[in-house]
């Protein structure tokens, strides 16, 4: 026992003694190089002692920037970290000095599942990157391409209402959540790969399984990541999961290719069928094709991780705005009134809400910046430095993450007055009417910059149009107290801890939905 507490107490003596020699080191490091505060880290765990297990990791930067300042530095585990809650500073950083920052962070997850980042999403900023961005805009979300797919949208609208509508009728409650996401899916497998699946389809479960798993990994901070001698540990505990997910992956992309590809030669061999070029045809043509542009080649891992960063990017963060919007004006009702208020003086009861609508609904574009400013469709944009650089008068080592919390500043009273109450009138003076796609870093929820994101276009055609259409048609109500719990679940995106569980009651017996 005596030897016990002996090595026990040597423990801390010589715990307490790194901590004293480290602190020293870093103030004579200081005098220097200027760094931003930073706490006091533990040896081998950095940081992590102040990162809640209980809170995302945006939450846990929030409290620690209400102390520290809005530039902070950190270490998760040997790794340095920047954190900035400030839009003056995120500027310098995103803008001014954006060749620095222009790489994300990518964890074992996400290399894992983009085969070393062969994707387009995490690909390190190069020809490469470039080459992709150029065909995601110019094939599916450039202005001509979502104006062609408006259409499709629209019957995908409809087709969600009318199942609302059914549910509704026989007083059935539904998983807004499970709904809007089977409804942005649809949508990006049409624009994508002109292909639908039915509801009991096993794809369209795999789907949603694929999509949430990926956003947990790849958004979940574990200690023994950044810990050198736990990295093995940690890829050891998540690779079964890793492997099952990559397998889902690559068995219904080879059989989306292989029924293309059995298309393309019925048409190119017997001029057979018809069919409408989309962004898979473009993929496999270059695949097929060695003589691009800048003579890069695609494998099928490059089409694969291309086609699901598709939708990953596209469908879990589409719906998640929704919900979180719906939840906010359940929860405020005298907001709930205004919106239908608007709608209903734009659309009178004889037709549905239209994307061509949306010019015509400023209230309904506050609602959705309000959204966006509480619940930002990614609460942290996360980078990595590629280069040693000063930034504010800081000295920023090569391979230093950077986090901007865009949650943090979307709750800060300097920025915003009373900026816990979801109140969308804020954004209806002239002075207040931001641009939300990265010009204005106040309010940024799609980023900034060359990596900032490529959806931004299409998200704010569908997002508003589809929470208009649902505030239109319905009244939503949840059991209990009729209010809606808002809290978070750790993720890359934000989503919702609880599912939003509602009964909607149509508005209109007969409503004329058309097609």
């Amino acid at each position: 026992m005596a030897e016990m507490q002996y090595y026990i107490q040597l423990f801390f003596v010589l715990v307490i003694s790194t901590v004293a020699i480290q602190t020293l080191l870093t103030r004579k490091k200081n005098k220097k190089h200027l760094t931003p505060p930073s706490p006091l880290a533990l040896p081998i765990f950095g940081h992590f002692h102040l990162m809640s297990k209980l809170l995302p990791a945006h939450q846990s930067f929030h409290k620690l920037s209400i102390q520290y300042g809005p530039i902070m530095k950190l270490f998760l585990g040997s790794v340095p970290c920047i954190v900035i809650s400030s839009p003056e500073i995120a500027k310098e950083f995103l803008k001014t000095h954006e060749t620095f920052f222009s790489n994300r962070l990518i964890n074992y997850a996400i290399d894992y599942l983009s085969y070393g980042s062969q994707d387009f999403m995490f690909a390190p900023y190069g020809e490469y990157w470039k080459f992709m961005k150029k065909i995601c805009m110019s094939e599916l979300l450039g202005g001509r391409t979502i104006d062609q797919f408006r259409p499709l949208r629209q019957q995908e609208t409809v087709r969600f209402l009318r199942l609302l509508q059914k549910k509704g009728e026989a007083g059935e409650a539904v998983d807004v959540s499970g709904l809007l996401l089977n409804l942005t899916n649809r949508i990006i497998t049409r624009m994508t790969m002109s292909k639908t699946f039915n509801e009991n389809d096993s794809n369209v479960e795999d789907l949603r399984n694929m999509v949430h798993d990926f956003s947990e990994l790849a958004g979940k901070f574990s200690m023994l990541e950044y810990i050198w001698f736990c990295k093995n540990l940690h890829r050891y505990r998540i690779s079964k999961r890793l492997k099952g997910m990559q397998k889902r992956m690559e068995t219904m992309m080879e059989m989306a290719i292989r029924d293309r590809q059995k298309e393309r030669k019925k048409i190119k061999e017997n001029s057979e069928g018809s069919h409408v070029r989309d962004l898979l045809d473009i993929l496999l043509e270059i695949h097929e094709n060695n003589n691009t542009e800048i003579g890069i080649k695609l494998n099928k891992e490059n089409v694969t991780s291309f086609i699901v960063d598709i939708f990953l990017a596209g469908t879990d963060t589409s719906s998640t705005t929704i919900e979180w919007g719906l939840a906010e004006l359940i929860n405020n009702p005298r907001v709930m009134a205004k919106a239908r208020e608007e709608i209903d003086s734009v659309t009178g009861k004889s037709r549905l809400i239209q994307e061509s609508d949306l010019p015509n609904l400023p209230y309904l574009q506050a609602i959705l910046k309000e959204t966006l400013r509480l619940h930002p469709t990614v609460p942290l944009v996360v980078r990595e430095s590629s280069e040693n650089c000063n930034v504010c008068g800081f000295e920023i080592p090569r391979k230093t993450i950077l986090f901007v919390n865009l949650w943090s500043m979307g709750r800060d009273p300097k920025l915003w007055e009373n900026p816990y109450e979801f109140k969308p009138e804020r954004f209806m003076s002239e002075e207040n009417k931001f641009d939300v796609r990265g010009q204005n870093f106040q309010l940024m929820p799609f980023g900034t910059g060359r990596r900032g994101c490529p959806g931004a276009s299409l998200a704010l055609q569908a997002v508003p149009t589809n929470l208009a259409a649902m505030i239109q048609c319905f009244e939503w109500k949840v059991g209990g107290d009729g209010t809606v719990n808002m809290e978070e679940k750790p993720s890359t995106t934000l989503p919702r801890a609880h599912p939003l569980i509602c009964v909607p009651i149509p508005r209109f017996h007969s409503f004329p939905f058309g097609e």
